[in-house]
Formats: C-alpha cells, sequence, structure tokens
C-alpha cells in the first residue's frame, strides 16, 4: 500500500511540474517581447516569482527569447541585486540545459533548435577551450545560447565551460538587470548612469568582438 502511494504520489509530482514547466514555456513563446509583460507575468505569481522566473530564464535556450529582455525585467522586478542573482542562476540552468542537450542529442538536432552554424564556434572552443567560453561570454553580441549549444559539441569540460560562464557573464547581467531596476526612476541619475553603462558593454563588445574574429583569421 506505501508503495503503491509513494509511487502515484511521485507520478503526481511529475505532472505537476511538467504541467508548470509547460505553461511557463508556452507563455514565453506567446508572450509579447517587452520587460512589463515579464514583469506583470512574474509578479502574478506572488511569492512563488523568484521560482517562476528562474523556470523561465532556465528555459530560453529552448524558445531562443532574448535573454537581454529577461534580464531587464528581472530588474524591474527584484530589483539590482535579487535581479542579479536571479538571473544568474537561470542562466547558469539554461547554459548546462542546452550544454547537454548537445552532448546528449548531437548536432543535427541542434541545428534545428539554433538554425545557426555552430562549426566555427566549436573550431575556436575545441582549440582554446575555457578562454574562448570566458571570452564570448564577456561579449553579448554573441548569441549566449548558440554559444552554450556549441560547447557542448565539443570536449571542453563541463567545469571549464561553467567557471567561465560564471565569470564571463557578471559584466552583462549587473547591466542588464541594472537597467531594469533603475528604469522604475527614469530621469534619476542612477537611470542614465545605467543607460551610459550599457552603451559602454556595447560598444566593448563590438572592440572585441572585432579582435576576437580578426584573431580567429589569422
Amino acid at each position: 500500500m506505501n508503495y503503491k502511494f509513494s509511487k502515484f504520489l511521485k507520478l503526481v509530482l511529475s505532472g505537476i511540474i511538467v504541467f508548470v514547466i509547460g505553461s511557463i514555456l508556452y507563455k514565453i513563446l506567446n508572450m509579447d517581447i517587452g520587460p512589463n509583460d515579464i514583469q506583470k507575468y512574474v509578479t502574478s505569481f506572488g511569492k512563488l516569482a523568484p521560482f517562476v522566473y528562474i523556470i523561465m530564464f532556465a528555459l530560453v535556450p529552448l524558445t531562443l527569447f532574448p535573454d537581454s529582455i529577461l534580464a531587464i525585467g528581472g530588474g524591474i522586478i527584484f530589483g539590482l541585486y535579487k535581479g542579479y542573482i536571479y538571473t544568474l542562476i537561470g542562466a547558469l540552468i539554461g547554459s548546462s540545459l542546452s550544454f547537454y542537450i548537445s552532448r546528449k542529442l548531437g548536432r543535427s538536432f541542434v541545428k534545428k533548435i539554433t538554425k545557426e552554424k555552430l562549426d566555427y564556434i566549436e573550431e575556436m572552443i575545441n582549440s582554446k577551450g575555457f578562454f574562448v567560453i570566458l571570452l564570448l561570454r564577456l561579449i553579448p553580441l554573441f548569441p549566449f545560447d548558440v554559444i552554450s549549444y556549441g560547447a557542448g559539441l565539443t570536449n571542453i569540460k563541463y567545469r571549464d565551460f561553467i567557471f567561465a560562464t560564471i565569470v564571463g557573464t557578471i559584466p552583462g547581467i549587473l547591466v542588464f538587470t541594472n537597467i531594469g531596476a533603475q528604469s522604475v526612476d527614469i530621469g534619476s541619475n542612477s537611470f542614465y548612469l545605467s543607460i551610459m553603462a550599457l552603451i559602454l558593454l556595447i560598444l566593448s563588445s563590438i572592440v572585441l568582438k572585432n579582435k576576437f574574429i580578426n584573431t580567429q583569421k589569422k
């Protein structure tokens, strides 16, 4: 009797988890692209809002929804510090999901999801591993999820991949969550500073990307 009840309970819990994840995934796919839309949806869950937000970010690789828009929404909802922490957790789960999807299901399946050519990313990561992942994470102009999928097709160790992701995403996550956090007070000095930080991040990314591409061509 206890065994049957335990089995039934596991089945029910699994069903609930699948339903929750499926509902959130459906919402992401059908959501208008805007931080305010994200705010309304996430805050509707009350105390469960952080959990829902983290799941949303973790599922981004399956939808290729813009990470930056979601991060800005996180800053609006939770503020800079909590927004950064929740976004980082979601980003790490999402990047790990992409990495292992590539490892388990292979190149043909991944290409159907990303619709991108991953060969050049694979070659770069295979040659320099940790350093390349770190550099690519520091350049928001390179698609976050495509990098994760590409890394899964290489020989890089997961430990190196996730550590490079943690360090490399610090500037980008901070900048985008800060914009969200400061957008509640448009016109303040802190808001203009957040915009300046975004401009600096984009300009730095352009310079790094050009240097990186030129280096790879040599």
